[in-house]
């Protein structure tokens, strides 16, 4: 089975997502978000105003979709990635990292 295309316009997806309210943020990513002290509006400000990072993004086989990586600056300076993936309902927050740590 050949891997589907990534999102070429994925920035514009993820925004659009924000704005319709169609994201969820999976078990693993609120525990972690809990760990590392990084709130969910740090974390849709990055996914906002950050920048694709082109080369942290995978695809994941179990699920047949890739996983993308965001990375940008808090309002407070401290530097997060964000991974996302997609499903028929809309973004899934998967994990959120702090870079500044």
């Amino acid at each position: 089975m050949a891997k589907p295309e990534k999102l070429s316009n994925l920035m514009s997806v993820i925004r659009e997502c924000i704005v319709q309210g169609r994201y969820l943020d999976t078990r693993h990513a609120l525990q972690r978000q809990d760990e590392r002290g990084i709130t969910r509006p740090e974390v849709l400000y990055v996914l906002k105003n950050g920048h694709h990072e082109k080369k942290k993004d995978q695809f994941e086989e179990i699920y047949q979709t890739w996983s993308y990586a965001v990375r940008g600056k808090t309002v407070d300076r401290g530097e997060l990635r964000i991974v996302v993936s997609f499903d028929e309902s809309g973004m899934l927050i998967i994990t959120a990292i702090d870079l500044s740590k």
